[in-house]
């Protein structure tokens, strides 16, 4: 039963084709555009792909986005699924205050996260971190109850708002550095130590909640970069949100 993920975020779409829904599947094909260029994936990378069966996406870039996408997916003949987090799926259990309201990436990418940890072992909390155009830092127990999570500006944002709010301030292209000794330093290296320390309180809230030392895993396009800043321990992932699909997938079609 051929698979087809896809990742529709406020930059791009990545998207990825498996040969059968499960945290298991070997990966058949991948891609991603940018959203401008999506109007062209049916006549492009998707117009020889072999028929996926079933089809499940994540995406936070909007309806009319959403329905972009959907034009493509034309060619096939399936029913597109779209996840909308609700109380409880795949091991994770939702305690946003409204749980559909929580964003489908942050859902997502917490039972993406979850799902790892339990591969690797030991069961124990977690700390996920996505830093994209908006960074988002949750925490889930051991139990795979999420707790809560922070949302703050991602580097582009945090840059731009000073730009537009202080005169003489302009977008830099600095280095992170301990004791910056100019603008561009200084403000790239406030805008990643922001990040961090949102990070670094919210694995020393869930430790003391908890008494035990969180797993923390980062994704999303700008993980790599704030890589060299970070005090803690952390796992890397490029797509952590294609593990939660594929695990929600096996859950919902498996």
């Amino acid at each position: 039963m051929t698979f087809l993920a896809l990742d529709v975020g406020n930059t791009r779409l990545k998207w990825a084709l498996y040969d059968r829904p499960s945290p298991q599947a070997q990966l058949l094909a991948h891609g991603a555009e940018f959203l401008e260029n999506i109007d062209r994936l049916s006549e492009g990378a998707w117009a020889d792909l072999p028929t996926p069966e079933r089809m499940l996406g994540c995406v936070v870039a909007g309806d009319a986005i959403k329905r972009r996408v959907q034009e493509q997916m034309e060619l096939w003949d399936f029913t597109p699924q779209w996840v909308v987090p609700s109380a409880q799926e795949a091991g994770v259990t939702n305690g946003y205050d409204h749980p559909s309201r929580l964003g489908s990436d942050r859902w997502v990418a917490m039972i993406g996260a979850r799902q790892r940890m339990l591969a690797q072992g030991p069961v124990r909390p977690l700390v996920v971190v996505m830093v994209g155009t908006a960074v988002t830092v949750e925490a889930i127990d051991a139990e795979g109850r999420f707790l809560g999570g922070l949302i703050l500006p991602g580097h582009g944002i945090m840059l731009r708002a000073l730009e537009s709010g202080t005169a003489g301030l302009h977008v830099p292209t600095g280095e992170v550095r301990p004791f910056p000794t100019n603008t561009s330093d200084a403000l790239t290296s406030g805008g990643t130590y922001a990040i961090a320390g949102a990070c670094e309180r919210m694995v020393q809230h869930l430790r003391e909640h908890t008494g035990q030392d969180p797993m923390c895993v980062m994704t999303g396009g700008a993980g790599w970069k704030m890589a060299p800043s970070m005090s803690l321990q952390f796992d890397l992932v490029d797509n952590l949100i294609f593990d939660g699909l594929l695990a929600m997938a096996q859950h919902r079609f498996g």
